[in-house]
């Protein structure tokens, strides 16, 4: 071969494989977390590359050139792998698999940004303090889903002063009764609180939380932001609190998680007096530089088995009587309510001194025994009147017949909404039925189906609710109660089996565009016809 073809042919192949490694580190770039939730890695595959390549030819005279691909490999970037386990030690280990450390905590504050800190199976008693302030993030996991167990007497989990680090994959709870308040809490303690540096960029990702034997499961306050709550699944918190509370806070995502309650099945007296699944207010005033929580998005849940106080809800946007909006945009959308509980609701939704709250795509269906079937707005003495309340293309749907009837009532109410608590709404293109029975009507409240001028009534054809399996985690099964191996599996199944309307229902393609969406509780896009549909699924062909 000529000398000078062979010297031009290995520098292009060498030129093609070090532009492969190059798009390949590329590829493996991560997005910071964004207020709106975390963003995914981004892996950018390696083009296919076409050159020319010398060929190997007996004659130059009578070569002719092939064009020949070269497939480039994909490199991927390896992030920095470091193991904490219950055998492993803070004094002598090195965060190796060899010799791990002993504690998350230990290592948060040995690693370097990317970091990914794998926890092997086991239990781990004591507080877990996430610290650390990471640019890229840092992933804490349970090295095998839900088999490594977070416990204590006090907040098990405490996210204080950080800023990027996820928290995935973990079986969380108190040790037990007499334990303090929270399982889990994330304030900002950084500086001023609610300054411009705050706690923030913390992701809670794929965790069964569950049983606080004292006040909230999960608890974001004072001033901390950016926080993303989801695909968690949530049972059995403690008195009038709840699974959630997001107190003067920004920028919240919760989506994609279980809601749930189910005291009996970790041999807990159910009393009824738990507070509301999702609560989202302002209770501390000027003690941080947020006046209401402000930008929190509630979407892609699933809530069910009610077994709380009869004057709490699933989700309460207001709770305390303040005088400032307790809270300011929030989006409540594609959500999935479920009637199957025995137990008296106040109402699947409340509305308590805020403004511009939206409440869109949510499907409401069961028996749901409440005193009022859709929501109810209301103020406190101090608070002002809510302003901007806006319902659009959801499913309110009783197939028994008995919408808004309590335990102690047989008058049926679709809400509960005094004249005198709201300055403006909007009700537009939903959905209403009662079963055999008409729809409830009260000249005395504010809102009533008949304020939709644009309203369905018209069965949804959704499933009965029957036989529904709570999905309790299992530790000694490795699966969750109805069968699933994971959270999804059973957020799935859940959907699948209670939330999707039947072939030829009117809630196909039914609902306004302008006020819909991009995707539904599955995450499958919007619209899949000609329109979007009513409710949270978008149905599929």
């Amino acid at each position: 071969m000529n000398t000078r073809i062979l010297a031009v042919s290995l520098a292009v192949v060498a030129v093609a494989f070090g532009l492969g490694a190059w798009l390949g580190q590329r590829g493996s770039t991560v997005v910071p977390v964004a207020p709106t939730g975390p963003a995914p890695i981004v892996t950018t595959p390696a083009p296919t590359v076409t050159y020319t390549a010398a060929p190997v030819v007996a004659s130059e005279s009578t070569a002719t050139p092939t064009a020949t691909k070269i497939h480039l490999p994909i490199v991927q970037k390896v992030e920095p792998m470091f193991y904490v386990a219950t055998t492993g030690s803070n004094q002598t280990g090195d965060g190796s698999i060899q010799r791990p450390w002993a504690t998350i905590t230990y290592a948060l504050e040995h690693v370097p940004d990317r970091a990914v800190i794998l926890v092997r199976p086991g239990r781990y008693d004591g507080q877990v303090d996430l610290r650390g302030t990471f640019a890229h993030g840092v992933i804490v996991r349970s090295e095998i889903p839900y088999r490594a167990q977070l416990r204590h007497n006090s907040v098990v989990v405490t996210g204080f002063k950080a800023q990027g680090i996820t928290l995935e994959g973990f079986d969380i709870a108190h040790s037990g009764p007499g334990a303090d308040i929270y399982v889990i809490q994330i304030q900002d303690l950084r500086g001023q609180s609610g300054g411009v540096d705050t706690a923030s960029r913390i992701v809670l990702r794929n965790n069964v939380l569950h049983d606080s034997y004292n006040n909230d499961i999960v608890k974001v306050n004072n001033g901390a932001s950016q926080v993303t709550i989801e695909n968690n699944i949530f049972y059995n918190q403690a008195g009038l609190d709840s699974h959630i509370d997001a107190n003067s806070v920004r920028d919240v995502v919760i989506q994609d998680n279980i809601f749930f309650n189910d005291f009996e099945g970790s041999n807990r007296p159910n009393l009824n007096d738990t507070g509301s699944f999702i609560v989202i207010k302002d209770s501390n005033a000027q003690k941080d530089t947020n006046i209401g929580a402000h930008n929190i998005i509630v979407r892609r849940n699933v809530f069910f088995n009610w077994q709380g106080e009869s004057n709490n809800t699933f989700i309460a946007v207001g709770e305390d009587d303040v005088t400032y909006f307790q809270a300011q945009h929030v989006l409540i959308e594609n959500n999935l309510l479920l009637g199957n509980s025995p137990h008296e609701i106040r109402a699947p939704l409340q509305i308590r001194g805020v403004r511009d709250i939206t409440f869109r795509h949510n499907t409401v269906v069961g028996d749901l025994p409440s005193k009022a079937f859709a929501m109810r707005l209301s103020r406190a003495s101090q608070n002002q009147k809510n302003e901007d309340i806006f319902f659009y293309n959801n499913i309110w749907s009783d197939p028994t017949g008995t919408m808004g009837t309590d335990l102690n009532s047989p008058e049926f109410d679709f809400s509960d909404t005094d004249p005198n608590d709201t300055g403006s709404f909007v009700l537009h293109r939903n959905l209403y039925w009662n079963g055999p029975n008409v729809l409830p009507f009260d000249s005395q409240e504010l809102i009533n189906y008949t304020d939709d001028s644009a309203r369905i009534i018209s069965d949804p054809r959704l499933p009965l609710q029957q036989n529904i399996i709570l999905p309790r985690w299992q530790p000694a099964a490795g699966q969750f109660a109805d069968g699933s191996l994971t959270i999804r599996q059973a957020f799935i199944r859940l959907v699948e089996k209670y939330g999707i309307p039947a072939t030829g229902s009117v809630v196909i393609d039914a609902a306004d565009p302008a006020f819909a969406p991009t995707d539904d509780i599955l995450g499958q896009p919007r619209p899949i016809g000609p329109g979007p549909d009513l409710g949270a699924v978008e149905v599929q062909p």
